[in-house]
C-alpha cells in the first residue's frame, strides 16, 4: 500500500502529516540524486504517482509566450511529452496556471474548461487534481494527478501536492529544464535604448545606474529531518526579525503621522499570529522553516491575486517584504547587504516593494525608484514621497527590459523611464536637472515676495496636503495656508478605522503645524479608486459613480459624526474650516450640516469650547450642483473646485481609464465657460471660490484660472514656486480681456491660444 493510500478515499490515516513527510523525504533523495534535470523530473512524477496512488501524474512547464508544455508524465501517452502544449487559460491545466489556484474535480470531463487532447490518451480518466508550480510569485508550471474512478479529493491531498510543487519549482527555476533566459526578452531589442511608460507616483527627475531589487532567496533544503528543531529555528529567526524591525523604526526617527504609522502597521503584520501559525503547521508537515515560510507566502499570493481592491493587494507587498526578511534571518544573511554595494547614484528597479525594503537602501545614493506594479497610495509610494525620491509605477515589463547597471533616467513628472538613453537624451535631462537646480535657487528668493500680479491683483496661493510630512512645506514655501487637507490618507494606511481620540490628535497636530494659517479639512473621501482595508468589496461596475465620499458619510452617519467630532475638538477655540466632498445636491449638504450641528451641540455638552471661527464649504465636482447654485451659495462660506473629478463628470470620461486619458482638456471651452459662470455666481453671492485640483499645479492652467477670475489656488508643494513666478509675471486684467473672446470657441482646447498669449506677453511658465 502506498504511503498516502489511506488518504485516497480508503479512510483517513492516524497522522496525515507523517505520510506527507515520508513522501517529501523520498523526493528529497530524488532531487539529490544523479542524472539530468529531465531524469529527476521523470523520477519525481513516477514517485508522486506511486505514493499518492494515482493512475496519472503529469508535469507541465511554462515556456516562452505563456505556453504550458507537457514535460513529464506517467499514465498518459509517453509520445505526448514535449509535444502537447496548452495556452495559459486553455483547459483545466491552463485554468490552474491562469488563476494560480488548485483545482480538484471528481468528474473532470464534465467541467466546461475541460480540453481533450487525443494524443495524450486521457479519455479513460475521470477525477483530476492540479496545483500551480509557483516561485517568486510567478507560475512556472502545473503539477496534476488523475484517477480512473470518480472520487472526491481530500484537502490533505491538495496540500501535499502543493508542497511537492514547491520542490518541482526549484528544479524548474534552476534553468536546466528551460533556459531562464527564454522567459525573458531575449532578442537584440533588450540592449537598445528604449522608453517605457508608467504612472507618476512622485514627481521629480533622477539619473543613475540600475540596481535590481534583490530576488527572492532560493530555498535549497526543502525537507526537514527534525520538525521540532525547525520550529526552534523559526522562533529564533522571528525574535531576531522583530528586534531588527524595532531598531529600524528607531533609526527612521520618532516622526509623527503616516510615515510612523506605516512602520507601526508593518511591525504588527510581522507579529501576526495567524501568519506565524500557518508557517508552524507547514513545518509540522515535514518542511524546513525556510520552505514553510515560502509555502505560506505562495498560498497568500494565490489568494490575493483574486482580490481586485488595490489597497488590499498592496498589503501583500508588506507581507512579501516581511517574508523575505524572515528568510534572511533564517539563513543568517544580512538584511542590508545591498547597502554597501550601491553605485553612488542609482535607480532602484523592482516589481514592487514593501515600505521597509526601501529603507534598507542608502537614501543618500538613491536617485529614483521604478516599479513594475505600484499604486499612488501604496506604502512604498508614501515613504518615497517622504524621502523626496522620484517614482514611476505601473511600468510594465521593466524587469525584463532593464539589466543591472544599465543607465536609467526616471522622469517622475511625466511617468516615463528611459533605459540606456542615447547621449543626446542624457545631455537633455542633465541640462534639465541643472536648470531645475538653478530654478530652485532662484525660486527660493520668491518665498518672501507677495503673490501679486503685475497689475496689482493679489492672489492667495495655498497647498494641498494629506500627510503630516507635507506640513513643513508651509514654512518652506511661505504659502498662505492649506487649501485642501485630504483626511482619507491616514484612514487608508491603517488596518482599522481610527477612533475619535486618534483622529483628534492628528487634526490638532495639523492645526498646530499650520501656526494659525487656515486649513481646509475635507471630510473622508473614499470609495472609487480609494478603498479602505476594513470596508467591504462592493464590486461596483462604475465605482467613480458609486458609493463614495459624502454618500458613504451620510449612509454611515456614525463614521461622519466621529470624524466631525474629532475635527471640532481639535479646532476648539480656534479657526476651523470643514469641506464636504462629492456633494451632488443641496439636500445632501443640508443632511451633512445637520450632522455637524448635532456634533456642535455634543461639543458643548462635553465641555469643549466651540471653534472661534467655523466655516463650512463644499467641493464643487459634480455638475448637477451647478444647477442649484442660488440655493447652495446661501448655505456655504466657501466653494472649492475639484478639477479632476469635475472634468471626468463633465465629459463622462473615466480619468482612470488610459484610453480616455487626455482625451478631454481642462482648458476646453466647455470647462472654462463652466468655471467662468461659477466665478460670477460666487462673486455675486460674496462666497469665496478656490480651486484645489491638479489644474492649479500647472502654471499654464493656473494662468487660465486667474484669467477667469479665481483668486485662490491650492496646489502641490513642488509646483508652488513655479505658479508663484507665473503670478508675478502676469497682467491679469489684459489676460481676462483676451479670454472673453475665447469662451464661445468651437475648438477642442484653448491651450494653444493661451500658450501663445503667455509667450507673447512674457508670462513665465
Amino acid at each position: 500500500m502506498s504511503i498516502l493510500s489511506s488518504i485516497m478515499g480508503r479512510g483517513e490515516p492516524p497522522d496525515p502529516a507523517s505520510g506527507a513527510r515520508r513522501l517529501l523525504a523520498r523526493l528529497r533523495d530524488v532531487m539529490a540524486g544523479s542524472g539530468s534535470a529531465q531524469d529527476r523530473l521523470d523520477k519525481i512524477v513516477k514517485t508522486i504517482a506511486h505514493e499518492m496512488g494515482a493512475d496519472v501524474c503529469s508535469c507541465y512547464v511554462m515556456r516562452a509566450g505563456e505556453v504550458l508544455e507537457l514535460f513529464s508524465t506517467i499514465g498518459l501517452n509517453p509520445g505526448a511529452v514535449h509535444k502537447t502544449r496548452l495556452r495559459v487559460g486553455e483547459g483545466l491545466v491552463g485554468d490552474v496556471a491562469a488563476h494560480s489556484r488548485p483545482v480538484a474535480l471528481a468528474n473532470a470531463q464534465s467541467h466546461p474548461n475541460f480540453a481533450y487532447r487525443p494524443e495524450t490518451g486521457e479519455d479513460p480518466f475521470n477525477s483530476f487534481m492540479a496545483v500551480p508550480i509557483l516561485r517568486g510569485g510567478r507560475v512556472r508550471g502545473v503539477l496534476a494527478i488523475q484517477h480512473t474512478e470518480r472520487r472526491d479529493y481530500h484537502e490533505q491531498e491538495v496540500e501535499t501536492l502543493q508542497t511537492i510543487a514547491m520542490i518541482v519549482a526549484e528544479l524548474v527555476a534552476a534553468g536546466d529544464l528551460v533556459d531562464s533566459r527564454e522567459l525573458s526578452l531575449v532578442n537584440d531589442l533588450v540592449l537598445l535604448p528604449s522608453r517605457l511608460d508608467g504612472v507618476s507616483l512622485n514627481r521629480g527627475v533622477g539619473m543613475g545606474l540600475a540596481v535590481l531589487h534583490r530576488p527572492q532567496l532560493t530555498v535549497r533544503q526543502m525537507v526537514a529531518d527534525d520538525p521540532e528543531a525547525e520550529l526552534v529555528r523559526l522562533k529564533q529567526a522571528v525574535d531576531s526579525m522583530h528586534s531588527a524591525i524595532d531598531q529600524m523604526m528607531i533609526a527612521v526617527g520618532e516622526s509623527d503621522g503616516e510615515h510612523a504609522e506605516i512602520m507601526q502597521t508593518y511591525r504588527l503584520v510581522a507579529s501576526d499570529r495567524g501568519w506565524l501559525n500557518r508557517i508552524r503547521e507547514a513545518i509540522r508537515t515535514g518542511l524546513t522553516a525556510e520552505a514553510a515560510v515560502q509555502r505560506v507566502q505562495n498560498d497568500n499570493r494565490a489568494r490575493m491575486q483574486a482580490i481586485a481592491d488595490p489597497y488590499l493587494r498592496d498589503r501583500l507587498l508588506d507581507l512579501d517584504d516581511i517574508t523575505n526578511r524572515l528568510l534572511m534571518h533564517l539563513t543568517g544573511k544580512p538584511v542590508d547587504a545591498m547597502g554597501g554595494t550601491l553605485p553612488d547614484e542609482c535607480i532602484l528597479v523592482a516589481r514592487n516593494l514593501g515600505p521597509a525594503e526601501l529603507l534598507d537602501y542608502d537614501r543618500r545614493k538613491l536617485r529614483g525608484l521604478v516599479l513594475e506594479e505600484g499604486a499612488a497610495y501604496s506604502h512604498v509610494a508614501i515613504v518615497a514621497k517622504a524621502l523626496d525620491i522620484p517614482v514611476v509605477g505601473q511600468c510594465s515589463e521593466v524587469l525584463t527590459r532593464v539589466e543591472t547597471l544599465d543607465f536609467l533616467i526616471v522622469d517622475g513628472d511625466n511617468g516615463q523611464l528611459f533605459v540606456r538613453p542615447a547621449e543626446d537624451i542624457q545631455e537633455l535631462f542633465h541640462a534639465s536637472l541643472v536648470a531645475r537646480q538653478r530654478r530652485a535657487a532662484e525660486f527660493a528668493g520668491l518665498r518672501d515676495l507677495p503673490a501679486v500680479t503685475r497689475d496689482g491683483v493679489p492672489v492667495r496661493l495655498m497647498l494641498n496636503c494629506g500627510l503630516h510630512i507635507d506640513l513643513p512645506q508651509l514654512q518652506v514655501t511661505g504659502a498662505d495656508g492649506i487649501g485642501l487637507y485630504r483626511t482619507e490618507i491616514p484612514f487608508m494606511v491603517r488596518p482599522s478605522y481610527p477612533d475619535v481620540s486618534v483622529q483628534q490628535e492628528a487634526y490638532a497636530k495639523v492645526l498646530d503645524e499650520a501656526g494659525g494659517k487656515p486649513v481646509v479639512f475635507r471630510t473622508l473621501d473614499v470609495g472609487g479608486d480609494k478603498m479602505l482595508p476594513y470596508f467591504p468589496e462592493l464590486g461596483e461596475e462604475n465605482p467613480a459613480l458609486g458609493w463614495r465620499a459624502i454618500r458613504i458619510g451620510l449612509d454611515r452617519p456614525s463614521m461622519l459624526r466621529k470624524q466631525l467630532r474629532a475635527l471640532l475638538r481639535a479646532g476648539a477655540g480656534r479657526a476651523l474650516r470643514v469641506m464636504f466632498p462629492m456633494v451632488a445636491e443641496v439636500a445632501e449638504l443640508d443632511r451633512a450640516r445637520r450632522v455637524l450641528e448635532l456634533e456642535l451641540e455634543k461639543l458643548t455638552a462635553d465641555g469643549y469650547p466651540s471653534p472661534a471661527d467655523l466655516k463650512v464649504g463644499v467641493m464643487m465636482e459634480v455638475p448637477s450642483l451647478l444647477f442649484q447654485l442660488e440655493a447652495l451659495l446661501g448655505r456655504v462660506d466657501f466653494v472649492s473646485v475639484g478639477s479632476n473629478d469635475m472634468l471626468q463628470y463633465l465629459f463622462a470620461a473615466d480619468r482612470g481609464n488610459p484610453i480616455m486619458n487626455n482625451r478631454y482638456d481642462l482648458l476646453s471651452p466647455a470647462m472654462l465657460r463652466m468655471l467662468r459662470g461659477l466665478v460670477e455666481a460666487c462673486d455675486k453671492a460674496g462666497v469665496q471660490l478656490s480651486l484645489c485640483g491638479e489644474m492649479a499645479s500647472k502654471p499654464l492652467d493656473a494662468m487660465a484660472l486667474l484669467g477667469l477670475g479665481i483668486r485662490c489656488l491650492s496646489m502641490s508643494a513642488p509646483a508652488f514656486f513655479e505658479v508663484k513666478a507665473m503670478v508675478r509675471s502676469l497682467d491679469v486684467g489684459s489676460l481676462s480681456a483676451y479670454m472673453e473672446r475665447l469662451y464661445l470657441s468651437p475648438d477642442h482646447s484653448l491651450r494653444p491660444q493661451l500658450k501663445a498669449y503667455a509667450r507673447d506677453h512674457g508670462v513665465r511658465l
